[in-house]
């Protein structure tokens, strides 16, 4: 996050939100032992699946990535990217999960969320993880830390679509050193 954001209010030039209700508290936090040692945003309310993206993003094909930590959650701990972000219910998300210790692919359409895949992975609780996705016409590529972990071809989301981060749940997670770009 921009350093120059007030803690604990919502970054500027990023929209949040949540698919399916609920209460999304999105704030930017200081949190000396993030990977960039400053503010980090922190998704800290519980709704069904929370959201928050770059405004002025906007990819049909390239890459994204985040280191997150997942702090606590009884539901659920989980951090996420999002990807071709046309609204709300519409778009692509991949997660790492340190309950449920996977990474999943899914696709959102008309705010009802589809399994893609899932792969177990280790996933740790209170750790700093990078989470990355590279995508290209229908080809996508989870990474964690660096390993692929899921493969896929799917074309349910094409087009430009803004980027971000996202949630599940009482997930209470930070995010840190968020970058995007064209295909490599």
């Amino acid at each position: 996050m921009n350093n120059l954001d007030a803690v604990g209010h919502a970054p500027s030039g990023w929209t949040c939100g949540s698919t399916g209700g609920g209460s999304p508290n999105w704030t930017v936090e200081e949190d000396p032992t993030a990977p960039g040692k400053g503010r980090v945003l922190r998704q800290s309310g519980s709704a069904r699946f929370p959201w928050c993206v770059k405004d002025d993003s906007a990819l049909t094909d390239g890459w994204v990535e985040v280191k997150f930590c997942a702090l606590s959650g009884r539901e659920d701990q989980a951090g996420g990217i999002v990807w071709r972000w046309k609204d709300g219910d519409n778009y692509y998300v991949a997660r790492a999960n340190a309950l449920e210790g996977n990474v999943s692919l899914y696709h959102t359409t008309n705010g009802s969320r589809c399994t893609i895949e899932y792969k177990d992975a280790p996933v740790a609780r209170n750790t700093w993880h990078t989470l990355r996705v590279e995508f290209k016409d229908a080809s996508i590529r989870v990474m964690l830390d660096g390993k692929a972990c899921i493969e896929r071809d799917d074309d349910h989301i094409a087009g430009s679509g803004k980027v971000g981060v996202w949630t599940k749940a009482d997930s209470v997670t930070s995010f840190d050193d968020f970058a995007y770009g064209e295909p490599r």
